[in-house]
């Protein structure tokens, strides 16, 4: 999850106390999250909160957003292994493999194209951050959502 990391920063480069929270925020978050809702939502806050805990830098806010998406990752991990398990016609497995891959390659060429963007601006890291977080737990919920027969 280095991605967008500048000269390799990642979340256990930051005080123990600061990402504390962040995966068991991130399963609440989940509970509830829904990408396509309108209003307020529950993402992002706990990088706020590792941000909140005196991580102000631009290297510190991408090593919160980092935190916050590799406990998306571990849930999108998991959706997907169990949406793989249930999987019980011939081939879908395969084919919900394949459609992993695309989107992984699709997110990583969307968050690219936002970074590229915001060119050398100091942001630009903040950016692909924030979005590889975004897409993350839009596909981990898009995963979950998935359990259910069509």
């Amino acid at each position: 999850m280095t991605f967008f990391a500048p000269a390799g920063l990642r979340a256990q480069d930051l005080p123990a106390a600061a990402t504390a929270d962040i995966p068991a925020a991130v399963q609440d978050c989940f509970a509830e999250y829904n990408p396509r809702a309108e209003g307020p939502s529950c993402l992002g806050q706990a990088a706020q909160g590792c941000m909140g805990a005196g991580a102000e830098t631009t290297a510190n806010m991408i090593a919160c957003i980092g935190a916050e998406t590799a406990a998306w990752d571990g849930i999108l991990n998991a959706e997907y292994k169990a949406r793989k398990a249930e999987m019980g016609a011939p081939g879908l497995a395969d084919t919900l493999q394949a459609a992993q891959r695309a989107w992984i390659a699709f997110r990583d060429a969307e968050c690219a194209l936002e970074i590229a963007r915001w060119g050398d601006a100091s942001l630009s890291g903040v950016v692909g951050a924030n979005c590889l977080m975004e897409m993350t737990a839009a596909r981990a919920a898009d995963l979950r959502d998935k359990k259910a027969d069509p």
